[in-house]
């Protein structure tokens, strides 16, 4: 460490930074207009120092860790010196500017301190809509980019202070509410300027140069600090193989091949095997190809590691051009985001090979992706929301039921807040009993989510997965359950929908769209449970008797007090259950 910046000084700077990032996270929260925004929490923020090297994000979307990474890098390339105070930076194609998705818009503003750039403020949020062949721009079907609706290059919304009010034209013309975008885009300006005043009042409690060498400090610190854990982890090559199941009404299974490779304290992610890129909006532009691999290796290293790009310095990924981790213009990718958590869970496979006793079992897979649009009382509605979800049990513990997966940490929209805004009525949301893959450790349940139209029509996408492929478990855990999605359920009108909807599905008032995610796979032997833990979430309602029978060869009783455990016969039944597995 450079003598001039002591440990105690760095770490200070570092929670700093990491206090304006949340700040940044909590004006957009407090400040947007959409459910997806607000609610769901689909949306990211970042500080950045000169260079653009993120120095601390946000406690939003770990997939967006990376985002900012390649955003970055490309505007300061494209610009250079012409950036000056006063501009700010809107854009959100993936081949044009480094972005993610169309939906995803960044809103970034350098911050100038004495006339000199010295960091920058950056935010990049879910938008309601962009346009596009269908309502909430997650177009399945789409073929090609131009398809899934407004695409933003590199582009000042203000230049040197001055509103380019074209811009804001342009993206009132080509989105279904522009109310919703316009109102997020202003809460993601708001945040910026917040991060410009912060950023400026920390700088000015510093010594200039021994600030940004404090900067360049905490990237290194990162890096030491990253190369150090790797280290410890055995050297080797994991290799791992996960699916999408596939698309439309006769999926055909997608497959994700990754091989980890340790080295020392260096990684190699390498995507090599993995399915070429499809004609569909599913594709994982690299941005998010990178932002996903570093987001799992990140998850099982210290929380003490600063979330600095330095840390990003011992990992390399491969991701070879043309497959669906490297997509080549035009190619669609929407509705990416179902790649970007199955390579995550691909890579979760590896790691679970290298560090048994960090990685949990499978979970349901990230974010089911309804989208419900149409128009009510004369004005256009669009409703998504991103559904978690379940993770699978671990070494130590049950999977926990009710939470985002680790590369999202999003939110389920309020029911209250669904049916305050929208012309829907949520007719059920629970956990699905006998859901969680047995094991010593259960998954976590699976949530089940039914949603009742009450305008006189709209149309329905769904973005999903884990039906064929349920999610895995570990040391003898057993699966998961799967997702499913139905419309009408046990009605004669009833019909199945495919995990992923390429052609938008046709609602009228009264049709009820029903969605259960998939579970958490289990971890051990589930004829190892401890029976009490078992007749305790029978008791909860998260198993019945019959599942409890079946899944751990645990018989329950009626006792005077209540259910109870036959002993005797739980040890018979489990007897007979090992003898019959072999």
């Amino acid at each position: 460490m450079s003598a001039r910046i002591s440990t105690f000084e760095l770490e200070v700077l570092k929670s700093a930074f990491e206090t304006i990032a949340d700040e940044l996270a909590i004006v957009v929260m407090r400040t947007s207009c959409s459910s997806i925004v607000r609610d769901a929490i689909d949306y990211s923020t970042a500080i950045c120092d000169a260079s653009g090297r993120t120095l601390a994000q946000g406690a939003t979307t770990p997939l967006h860790l990376g985002s900012f990474h390649d955003a970055m890098r490309n505007l300061i390339a494209a610009q250079g010196a012409r950036v000056a105070e006063g501009d700010v930076y809107i854009f959100n194609d993936p081949y044009l500017a480094a972005g993610q998705h169309l939906p995803d818009i960044y809103i970034v503003r350098p911050i100038f301190v004495a006339g000199r750039l010295e960091g920058w403020a950056t935010t990049v949020a879910h938008q309601n809509d962009i346009g596009g062949i269908v309502p909430g721009s997650n177009s399945i079907g789409s073929t090609e980019i131009f398809q899934e609706g407004l695409r933003l290059p590199l582009l000042k919304l203000f230049d040197g202070g001055r509103e380019n009010a074209a811009i804001w034209d342009i993206l009132a013309a080509n989105v279904r509410v522009p109310d919703k975008v316009l109102g997020d885009v202003k809460a993601q300006l708001a945040a910026c300027l917040v991060g410009e005043r912060e950023f400026a009042k920390l700088f000015a409690r510093w010594e200039p140069a021994r600030f940004r060498a404090a900067c360049d400090e905490i990237h290194d610190h990162a890096e030491r600090l990253a190369r150090a854990e790797i280290a410890d982890i055995p050297d080797g090559t994991w290799r791992f193989e996960n699916h999408i199941d596939g698309l439309g009404e006769a999926p055909e299974p997608i497959p994700f091949r990754v091989a980890l490779t340790v080295r020392g304290d260096e990684i190699v992610v390498d995507w090599t095997g993995t399915s070429p890129e499809v004609r569909a909006g599913i594709n994982s532009p690299v941005p998010f190809t990178n932002a996903a691999s570093w987001a799992a290796i990140r998850s099982v290293l210290s929380p003490d590691i600063p979330n600095a790009q330095g840390f990003t310095r011992p990992i390399r990924v491969v991701a070879p051009p043309g497959t669906i981790v490297n997509p080549r213009p035009p190619a669609a990718c929407g509705a990416r985001g179902i790649t970007g958590f199955r390579m995550m869970d691909c890579l979760m496979g590896a790691l679970a090979q290298a560090l048994p006793d960090r990685v949990p079992a499978d979970g349901s897979g990230g974010s089911t992706l309804p989208t419900i649009g149409g128009r009510h009382e004369g004005r256009p509605f669009i409703f998504v929301e991103t559904i978690m979800g379940a993770w699978g049990g671990g070494m130590a513990r049950d999977g926990q039921d009710a939470v985002a997966h680790l590369g999202a940490n999003q939110s389920n929209v309020p029911v209250e807040a669904i049916e305050a805004e929208y012309p829907i009525s949520v007719e059920r949301y629970g956990f699905v009993a006998d859901s969680g893959g047995p094991g010593l450790h259960r998954g976590g349940l699976a949530i089940e989510r039914e949603f009742r139209l009450l305008a006189d029509e709209a149309t329905l996408t769904v973005r999903s997965d884990k039906r064929r492929f349920p999610p895995h478990g570990l040391a003898g855990g057993r699966p998961g359950s799967g997702s499913m999605s139905v419309l009408n359920p046990g009605t004669p009108g009833e019909r199945v929908l495919p995990v992923l909807v390429t052609e938008p599905v046709a609602m009228r008032r009264g049709d009820v769209f029903r969605h259960v995610l998939a579970s958490g796979g289990g971890w051990g032997d589930p004829l190892e449970r401890d029976p009490a833990a078992v007749l305790e979430d029978l008791q909860l309602g998260r198993v019945t008797a019959e599942g409890a029978r079946r899944d751990y060869g645990v018989v329950v009783v009626a006792t005077p007090g209540g259910p109870g455990i036959d002993e005797e016969a739980t040890q018979a039944l489990r007897r007979a259950l090992r003898e019959a597995a072999g």
